[in-house]
């Protein structure tokens, strides 16, 4: 299967799956507050379970955690990420991540996949599209071998600062 041929690709994700979504648990939730990534990915970990329930925060709010986040499972049915879609007006935006252990193991493309497979089925006609740091060079290419074109460059505000982020459109043809 040639790469360019995305559309091939997310039925080749649904033929030969190595990973699964499926309802995000607080369970779940709490072990991706657990998760520690070595730098300079370190920036992406998330705030203690407690401090994320105080202040109701993304997967710590039941109602939040319902409606965008999903587990990413293995063939073990070990927790092995995670996947937000968050609702845009006419797009949805995906968000990914993986347990620090399976990282820059090849698995971006598949995972990618997986997300923009559920997009599509819960908001068919929506651009989908994500946000990725510049720097962060190992996701943009995970993301472009997916079917993601960089769409605009800008500045915004994360958790841990000001960052620099291409916005990236899923592309199927592209």
């Amino acid at each position: 299967m040639r790469d360019t041929d995305q559309r091939g690709a997310l039925n080749d994700v649904a033929l030969r799956p190595l990973f699964r979504l499926e309802p995000m648990t607080e369970e779940d939730a709490r072990q991706v507050c657990d998760w520690h990534y070595p730098e300079p990915y370190d920036r992406y970990r998330w705030l203690p379970w407690d401090q994320m329930v105080r202040q109701r925060r993304e997967f710590a709010d039941p109602d939040i955690r319902k409606a965008q986040y999903l587990s990413l499972r293995g063939r073990n049915r070990d927790l092995a990420g995670y996947v937000q879609l968050f609702p845009l007006d006419r797009a949805i935006r995906i968000g990914l991540g993986l347990r620090p252990d399976l990282c820059d193991k090849g698995f971006g493309k598949e995972v990618t996949l997986l997300a923009v497979q559920e997009a599509v089925r819960r908001r068919p006609w929506a651009e989908i599209d994500l946000e990725v740091e510049t720097w962060n060079r190992r996701a943009v290419r995970a993301y472009e071998k997916a079917g993601f074109v960089a769409s605009d460059e800008y500045e915004r505000q994360a958790g841990h600062g000001a960052v620099h982020v291409l916005c990236m459109v899923w592309r199927p043809d592209a």
